[in-house]
């Protein structure tokens, strides 16, 4: 039995990034390659082939959450800017209806003393 050099380094390698980076499956990946005696270039290249595919579809995994990630972030500040706008409405709602009871109030005052000033006019022209 024999070792291949070379095919156990591709199977490390290709177990490294199936892995995720894991070096005790490297390891273990190179392990099985080196003293695997059936590897060819054939294998070999559609081995590194399936690595680079694996890779590519990590990383797009990767961007994919991290874009997942933002939209969130996004969505949470907009509804947090929507809470932040319909309390300041509410409070400026408030503000105008006080406001308006005050002007009923005032209104009320002026009809009283124009009740006032009507009958004490009366009162010196009898």
């Amino acid at each position: 039995m024999s070792f291949n050099l070379l095919n156990g380094i591709l199977q490390g390698a290709e177990s490294l990034f199936a892995s995720g980076g894991n070096p005790i499956a490297a390891g273990a990946g190179a392990l099985a390659g080196g003293l695997s005696s059936g590897a060819n270039a054939g294998t070999t290249a559609g081995s590194l082939g399936n690595t680079a595919i694996g890779a590519l579809n990590a990383a797009n995994e990767a961007d994919t959450t991290a874009m997942y990630a933002e939209n969130l972030r996004h969505q949470s500040k907009m509804q947090w800017e929507a809470t932040w706008f319909n309390e300041m409405m509410d409070e400026k709602s408030e503000r105008m209806r006080q406001m308006n009871e005050l002007r009923d109030v005032q209104m009320e005052q002026r009809k009283a003393d124009n009740q006032i000033t009507k009958k004490f006019i009366q009162s010196i022209t009898e």
